[in-house]
């Protein structure tokens, strides 16, 4: 018996040896990665709400624009409706919101680029009397503004394109990869809205080469116009994409994505446009809970020095039946001229809705990243955040969901026209708006990959 009672009073001592010393070490809190080191991974990269309204009846924030600082990729900037620009100097884990001033005003359709300098440039509509649509003077140019303190103060504004009465309208902005020049690209319309069938929509083109100081006198790029209706026979779309010496734009109109290019910077382009492909159901379609969902076109071009450097790209969605919305992507290798059949790039096999995409191509890899919202894994209005990516030039493409949790837009006055992403030297920021609780917010996610 005492032999039994020496082996449990052992087992006793090391048992508690054991457990004492174990407690002397403090646990240690559990790491959760805040970011996503190759995009094969399922967890769900880290979202950051980047602001959110206090006013449910305000308008925005929505139709986030966002971009990296090329020389301190730390550095972000973004801008949403109606006048927010947002930077964060931390990669986008913190961020501080003020709004933009202009003498010119400012009404919305913010877009935000920077040149090979860090110089950032926040693009928007203008509003020179400050009071919107009771004004006739709402959107009579295009505004830039600049900003060489990554973000912290802006210029008051310069105009582009001002020839009222006629209206500018959706522009987006791009520069040169090797010169910096600034590229812009929009509607203008002989009166917004009208349907007398002599009001045409026509698509514009502008440079500059003083870093947005002055800019060329705008030009017409497309062989057909358009209507003034703000639908699909209005001409609309128009995004600029340089690989440093030619010049890419596609827009949408009549139920067709159209492609023009430039070999001499912008000075002069093609007599002829080109058809991409046919958009069935136009770019003006409707979504449930959501008011107007955008299906205009994308442009990219891929300046890396991989085996697919030179290829352009074209993103947009299409609605195939009332019931199912998807996203497609087109390439061309030969400068424009001639176009792949298109792919549809979210991987679900659902009849569900996937809309308002945005793509960024990556100059350090050419590797291919798509954002878009995504219903595929429910039944009702439910929406998830989407990330779509190819590293083969478009072959194939990985998606997986990026947002933390679902959202319902039902009940928002304005969701916006459209989101955003930047990528750059494996840095991934999409950048979607979110409603919830009555509110409209932006938000982000901490996307960082391995350039393999």
């Amino acid at each position: 018996m005492y032999k039994y009672r020496s082996f449990y009073f052992f087992v006793f001592l090391l048992c508690y040896c054991l457990f004492s010393c174990k407690s002397t070490t403090p646990l240690e809190e559990p790491v959760f990665p805040t970011t996503i080191q190759t995009t094969s991974q399922t967890s769900t990269p880290a979202n950051v709400k980047i602001f959110e309204t206090t006013n449910g009846n305000k308008l925005g924030p929505c139709e986030p624009s966002i971009f990296i600082n090329p020389k301190k990729p730390n550095q972000l900037v973004a801008g949403s409706v109606i006048d927010f620009v947002h930077r964060s100097m931390d990669g986008g884990k913190t961020w501080k919101t003020q709004q933009l001033k202009s003498t010119l005003g400012i009404w919305g359709d913010p877009v935000i680029t920077a040149d090979k300098n860090g110089t950032f440039y926040y693009f928007h509509l203008s509003d020179p009397e400050g009071t919107n649509w009771s004004s006739s003077k709402i959107l009579d140019q295009i505004v830039v503004q600049k900003s060489t303190d990554f973000g912290t103060t802006w210029s008051s504004g310069v105009g582009i394109g001002h020839n009222p009465p006629k209206q500018q309208d959706k522009q987006w902005a791009s520069s040169n990869p090797i010169t910096g020049e600034l590229y812009v690209t929009w509607t203008e319309f002989d009166r917004y809205g009208s349907t007398n069938p002599k009001d045409m929509s026509r698509i514009l083109f502008s440079s500059s080469k003083d870093s947005g100081a002055t800019w060329s006198n705008p030009m017409a790029i497309n062989q057909y116009n358009g209507d003034c209706i703000d639908k699909d026979n209005t001409v609309e779309g128009a995004v600029p994409a340089s690989d440093g010496k030619n010049l890419y734009v596609a827009w949408t109109f009549n139920n067709k994505i159209w492609f023009d290019y430039s070999t001499d910077n912008g000075k002069t382009w093609q007599e002829k446009d080109i058809i991409i492909t046919s958009q069935q159901s136009g770019w003006d379609f409707t979504v449930p809970g959501i008011k107007r969902v955008n299906g205009m076109p994308v442009t990219g071009v891929d300046n890396s020095d991989s085996v697919h450097k030179g290829t352009i790209y074209v993103n947009w969605s299409d609605q195939v039946t009332p019931e199912d919305t998807d996203i497609f992507i087109s390439k061309s290798i030969d400068k424009g001229k001639t176009w792949s059949p298109p792919k549809r790039v979210n991987t679900d096999s659902t009849k569900t809705h996937q809309f308002l995409t945005w793509m960024s191509i990556d100059p350090a890899t050419g590797y291919i990243y798509i954002v878009y919202y995504d219903r595929s894994a429910y039944d009702n209005r439910n929406t998830d955040v989407s990330l779509a990516v190819s590293k083969d030039g478009g072959t194939t493409f990985t998606s997986k969901i990026i947002s933390e949790k679902p959202f319902d837009p039902t009940g928002a006055s304005f969701f916006g026209d459209y989101n955003c992403i930047h990528a750059l030297n494996g840095h991934i920021r999409p950048i979607w708006t979110r409603y919830e609780n009555k509110k409209l917010s932006i938000w982000t996610a901490l996307i960082n990959t391995e350039n393999k």
